[in-house]
């Protein structure tokens, strides 16, 4: 079972920044694909940044140019930055990473943008 771990999460104003972190208690090397997904109350999960384990990188059209979802293979950790937050961007969000025998999900960090 592998086990992730997200962190980063937090209060932030309009227009400041956060960092996410997602620590796999497995390597990453090589992983079949991560992203992180988001939930903001009273709506469904989304889908804010893909990375396919050839490098091949998707983001959703709200986070375009203001998110950059990464990894440090030494690390185990895939990071999601995001920059220029709105309040809109509040929800929990949550990484997953694909290996060749399932999917794995974290437990979820808040991040909350304040106006």
């Amino acid at each position: 079972q592998v086990q992730l771990v997200e962190s980063g999460g937090g209060l932030v104003q309009a227009g400041g920044s956060l960092r996410l972190s997602c620590a796999a208690s497995e390597s990453i090397f090589r992983f079949n694909g991560a992203g992180w997904y988001r939930r903001a109350p009273g709506k469904q999960r989304e889908l804010v940044a893909a990375m396919s384990s050839g490098g091949t990188i998707n983001y959703a059209d709200s986070v375009k140019g203001r998110f950059t979802i990464s990894r440090d293979n030494a690390k185990n950790t895939v990071y999601l930055q995001m920059n220029s937050l709105k309040p809109e961007d509040t929800a929990v969000y949550y990484c997953n990473v694909a290996y060749s025998l399932g999917g794995y999900w974290g437990q979820g960090t808040q991040v909350t943008v304040s106006s």
